[in-house]
């Protein structure tokens, strides 16, 4: 049977399209071979991933290092918002996401997660005399970053006036201190950080919404590349080597526990 070139190219134009939507994970073998693990974060959550100038920095950047240093491969970093993550990884723009994702049930449909490398919980922070509570919220107008476990959580508290959602959480902090919002839901971490290196500041902290369980996400079904992540992980929380960057960012050991 005779095609025409015409359909002969349609054909083979469909077929590229459809080879470059089938996406697949770079291995633990292809991963090694190359010397590289690309790496996703968001590079604006501090003490967790942010620049300090023109460097990405922050606990989670530090840890990160730790574990390729034990694949025996050096880290790629590619920042991105933070909603963009989970898909970018799931288009295979790097090899694993770090940014301080809290293991829930709807994220585990999407991607594979990692053993546990901290655990903490979403914080209400407020100014002085601001709501300390979940039953405080009611009425309240509260500021979130979009897409996190906080805003999830908040979303739950029914009697609340207005959530307001923002590209990075120190856009919500921000709005906070300007009196924009009553409110602001964020890692207890990230408030210890700020009130710690900001004492000044007119803020106050209250009741946690809830716990959570945070790890680094591999593509759904790249099993070689998160269980090798997880024995580096194991290795240094073991050999002194995770305390050592906790403590530097946080004055104590935040693995869970």
């Amino acid at each position: 049977m005779k095609y025409s070139l015409k359909r002969v190219l349609c054909c083979l134009n469909a077929l590229a399209l459809l080879t470059a939507n089938v996406a697949i994970a770079r291995d633990l073998a292809t991963i090694k071979q190359s010397g590289l693990l690309i790496a996703g974060t968001e590079g604006s959550y501090p003490p967790f991933n942010f620049f300090k100038g023109s460097v990405l920095t922050g606990f989670e950047i530090d840890l990160t290092e730790a574990l390729a240093k034990r694949l025996g491969v050096t880290v790629e970093w590619r920042a991105l918002g933070f909603d963009s993550l989970l898909p970018a990884l799931d288009q295979d723009r790097f090899d694993l996401a770090i940014s301080s994702f809290g293991i829930t049930p709807e994220r585990q449909k999407a991607v594979d997660f990692s053993d546990p490398y901290y655990c903490s919980g979403g914080q209400i922070v407020a100014r002085p005399g601001g709501p300390r509570t979940a039953a405080d919220l009611a009425g309240k107008v509260v500021a979130v970053q979009i897409g996190t476990t906080y805003a999830a959580a908040v979303k739950k508290v029914s009697a609340i006036r207005e959530m307001k959602t923002f590209p990075r959480d120190t856009d919500a902090q921000q709005n906070l201190l300007s009196g924009r919002v009553d409110a602001w839901v964020t890692d207890r971490f990230v408030i210890t950080d700020v009130m710690s290196k900001n004492p000044g500041l007119p803020l106050q902290r209250g009741q946690l919404l809830f716990d959570e369980r945070i790890a680094f996400a591999v593509k759904k079904g790249n099993r070689e590349l998160r269980v090798a992540a997880n024995k580096a992980l194991a290795d240094v929380l073991a050999d002194g080597t995770y305390t050592a960057i906790s403590e530097k960012y946080f004055k104590e050991d935040i693995r869970c526990r």
